[in-house]
């Protein structure tokens, strides 16, 4: 099978399951903390599978990426607004690149 049809059949698996667990039962009737704790988290686990490639990959230069999730997890841990740090990430991965490629 293609490496990419086999990516994005995984990639799609990540991302339909966890939708489909509440399908199945009441997430509100589980009385386990844990369990509750586990099924609240799977959204950004399989959120988390679907960014990471991306950091890897952006701008043909995985330091790149790596600077800017860094810079994303730094405003998210001092409580930055969503979408500020989304604005924010993305502007510095785009000057980034624009640099590095200056540099070329």
């Amino acid at each position: 099978m293609n490496d990419y049809l086999l990516a994005i059949l995984f990639m799609s698996l990540a991302t339909q399951i966890p939708r489909l667990i509440p399908a199945f039962g009441k997430i509100s009737s589980i009385k386990n903390p844990h369990f509750k704790r586990f099924l609240a988290s799977i959204p950004l686990a399989a959120l988390g599978a679907l960014i990471f490639p991306g950091i890897l990959s952006v701008g043909g230069n995985p330091i790149i990426g790596i600077l800017g999730a860094s810079l994303a997890f730094f405003l998210a841990y001092k409580g930055a607004h969503v979408m500020l740090n989304i604005l924010l990430s993305s502007l510095f991965v785009t000057l980034c690149i624009i640099l590095s490629n200056s540099m070329l």
